[in-house]
């Protein structure tokens, strides 16, 4: 009695050959174990083979370099400072280094005094704008000063003369810090006459020595 199940006819001599729908694929065979230096097996494909190297070390910075470029920098700064420092000791006396010399100071001390003496406002006024006069457009108000400055200095004395020249300090080669000492008049008939001393600042700018600002020193007048 035949069962459920069809026969299988097709794997007698007389029926078709038997055609598998599903070829099994071959297994994959894994690679020769090769034998490592100490007996080590090999690890996983695109392992490093054998112990890591150690680490590289960072360059260290170049410290050493980068001191002699700063050096190299300085040097010519603290020999430019030096320089100014020892020029600024120089005296009037002994020294004519520069724009500025006993005679220079003298002469430009004198004008801006005689300026004063006989109110010439446009003197006193360019001296006392040290440099920047021919810039100005509006000078009313540096004339009115001027004015005031010549007023002050006719209420002290009738006459001024420059004397000696006691000490330049140069601020650079066109400025200067001028101690002068000068022979005063007053209008009390006294025709000796008194010594004072008074203290200037120059500069010089365009071969002319402008006198910036004028004080007077002297207890004598307090």
């Amino acid at each position: 009695m035949p069962g459920p199940y069809p026969s299988d006819r097709g794997l007698g001599p007389d029926g078709p050959p038997f055609a598998d729908t599903h070829p099994s694929q071959p297994l994959p065979t894994a690679p020769p174990a090769y034998p490592q230096p100490g007996g080590a097996v090999p690890g996983p494909p695109g392992a490093y083979p054998g112990p890591l190297p150690p680490p590289l070390p960072y360059p260290k910075p170049r410290r050493r370099r980068r001191f002699v470029i700063v050096v190299a920098f300085a040097l010519p700064l603290v020999a430019a400072l030096t320089a100014v420092l020892v020029r600024g000791s120089h005296s009037g006396s002994t020294s004519s280094s520069g724009a500025f010399s006993d005679t220079t100071a003298k002469t430009a001390i004198q004008g801006y005094l005689d300026a004063l003496e006989h109110r010439d406002t446009e003197n006193i006024a360019r001296n006392t704008l040290c440099g920047i006069y021919d810039a100005v457009r509006d000078r009313r108000t540096d004339e009115a000063l001027a004015k005031l400055s010549s007023d002050a200095f006719r209420k002290q004395f009738s006459e001024a003369q420059v004397t000696t020249i006691d000490k330049i300090v140069y601020w650079s080669d066109y400025q200067a810090q001028v101690l002068f000492s000068m022979r005063v008049h007053y209008d009390t008939g006294n025709s000796t006459g008194s010594e004072v001393q008074a203290v200037a600042q120059l500069l010089s700018q365009h071969n002319q020595v402008l006198v910036c600002s004028y004080v007077l020193r002297t207890a004598g007048m307090y």
